[in-house]
């Protein structure tokens, strides 16, 4: 295995914390701690990948040392991206694919969760690295925000088709080992183009500097909220139960996530409808009042705004 550069130090100490160690880029994980395994891909020093695909049998967690957190590097997380059928029975819930960014003193403590699958792609890359790839990245203010890195951000992006193809190539693929690291490369570029490209989009000029509490507690409601599809909650209650004006939830939210709360809301609530239609095979009427829409023709409206096609037509594509 190569030495892994400055800031990309993580693989290490968490195969020590297993009792295992670090071979062929990958730390298999011990039957006693569970299954699955977690690779390493250290393409320059300036990105490197990393792929989680396991279950642990309890919670850890472990501290990345500070000078492995240098302040040029950006972290990109995409969870819940991998489809592993071995796992699936032990997932606890349906969780949408998402991407997070963030500046790396977000994230100098490592959580893994017990009894949970944990599927995620990780790529650590330099901002001037990406200053160079970029051509006038200053046109856009969250792109902006991110690559002059002067302050602690952290946004979220629900993964659309064009992500989850890349990251599926990542994962599915086949690659001869001369070809390894050149094929991935150009895979985990690829995931932060099109990331990037999405953030693009959003309309946000006024970026605040966040705090870890702050994220926290957003992250809560996000929970608290998405607990009960079935019945929308107010941006009052929901302040009241994050302990912030409702001012301040919504401008957090709304940075940190691209969207405003019931908005954000509705979209999940939405793409859990159509796991539902065309996973579980439940009736666009079952559908509809379990996700607490007591009117049918208005539970058709909102999905076909949110998904492009009505129900009926989605369950037959």
């Amino acid at each position: 295995m190569k030495d892994l550069p400055k800031g990309v130090g993580i693989l290490v100490p968490f195969a020590e914390l297993l009792g295992t160690t670090v071979e062929n880029n990958r730390v298999v994980i011990p039957p006693q701690y569970g299954k699955g395994y977690t690779a390493s891909f250290v393409f320059n020093e300036n990105i490197a990948m990393m792929v989680n695909n396991h279950i642990l049998n309890k919670e850890i967690s472990f501290k990345i040392p500070a000078r492995s957190l240098p302040k040029e590097m950006i972290f990109f997380r995409l969870q819940n991206i991998i489809s592993d059928p071995e796992m699936m029975s032990e997932k606890k819930a349906k969780e949408l694919p998402s991407v997070q960014i963030s500046t790396m003193g977000l994230n100098s403590e490592i959580v893994v969760p017990g009894n949970t699958h944990r599927a995620h792609i990780n790529i650590i890359v330099n901002v001037n690295y990406l200053r160079e790839l970029i051509c006038s990245w200053e046109k856009t203010p969250v792109v902006q925000n991110i690559l002059q890195n002067n302050q602690q951000l952290l946004f979220e992006q629900i993964v659309n088709l064009s992500l989850q193809k890349v990251a599926d190539e990542i994962i599915s693929e086949n690659i001869d080992e001369p070809f390894e690291l050149f094929f991935y490369r150009i895979k985990a570029e690829e995931l932060i183009c099109r990331l990037l490209m999405e953030l693009g989009k959003r309309e946000e000029n006024d970026i605040y500097s966040l705090n870890i509490k702050d994220i926290q507690m957003v992250y809560k409601v996000k929970e608290h909220m998405l607990k009960r599809l079935d019945a929308p909650q107010t941006i009052e209650k929901l302040a009241e139960f994050a302990g912030m004006s409702p001012s301040k939830l919504k401008r957090l939210f709304k940075q940190i996530f691209g969207k405003g709360i019931f908005s954000y809301f509705q979209e999940f609530r939405m793409k859990e409808a159509a796991r539902l239609l065309k996973e579980e095979k439940f009736s666009v009427s079952e559908v509809g009042y379990r996700l607490g829409f007591s009117n049918l023709s208005h539970f058709t409206r909102v999905f076909k705004e949110h998904i492009g096609m009505n129900p009926k037509q989605y369950t037959k594509s």
